[in-house]
């Protein structure tokens, strides 16, 4: 699904959020501390929007690996121009439950807008911590449910409505139709964050955007 929506994925993440995806992901690499010199990863990188804003932060003296497990979101990583002033990253082929990469070998981690498509939340968090050096953080950002009437009444309009027939039009059907199915399962705020404790991640908080259909959750490496 993901291979087939790789060339329109931006644009619908753009024209779905009215441009506010841009600040949603400024705001989580602002959340890693990452800075100059410093290892990241981004995992459900996708097309590679938060990858590049990772390696921004850390530099043309840092790195970044991005990883995905559709070849067709990686090709469109790949050709994206990297910015400049920042580490090229490198784009991977794998499986969010079972990470290729060595125990503690990031000063951050991060998830944007994927891990309610994995089969089992509880161990994607465990591989992120575990990939994540003491001391570092990992940074969760999804769409969720909001939690007051009105916020409620919107999201479901908008997933529900209005998505699915912006998703016809740009010839992504069935992936948008799959999206509001998709929040509907994912835990609530509070649940994501012990969750994350249970994974070992310590002080985990979130902060909430757009009414409560976005969320920013953030938790340390003990």
């Amino acid at each position: 699904m993901f291979d087939r929506i790789a060339p329109i994925y931006d644009r619908m993440n753009t024209l779905m959020t009215g441009g506010q995806d841009a600040r949603w992901r400024r705001l989580a690499a602002d959340a890693t501390g990452l800075g100059p010199g410093m290892r990241a990863l981004d995992v459900a990188c996708g097309s590679g929007a938060l990858t590049r804003e990772l390696a921004a932060r850390v530099g043309p003296d840092g790195s970044v690996v991005g990883i995905d497990a559709s070849v067709g979101m990686l090709e469109r990583a790949r050709g994206m121009r990297a910015l400049r002033a920042a580490a090229v990253p490198e784009y991977l082929l794998g499986d969010a439950l079972a990470l290729p990469l060595p125990d503690a070998s990031v000063d951050a981690a991060t998830i944007a807008f994927g891990l309610r498509n994995v089969g089992d939340y509880g161990r994607a968090l465990a591989e992120l911590a575990r990939v994540t050096r003491p001391g570092g953080r990992v940074v969760v950002l999804e769409i969720a449910t909001p939690r007051g009437a009105m916020g409620r009444v919107l999201a479901g309009l908008w997933f529900r409505r209005v998505v699915p027939l912006l998703g016809r039009v740009a010839g992504g059907r069935g992936a948008y139709r799959y999206l509001p199915d998709s929040v509907t399962g994912y835990p609530s705020p509070a649940a994501v964050a012990e969750l994350m404790a249970g994974a070992g991640l310590i002080g985990a908080r979130w902060r909430s955007l757009a009414v409560g259909m976005v969320t920013l959750h953030v938790g340390g490496r003990g």
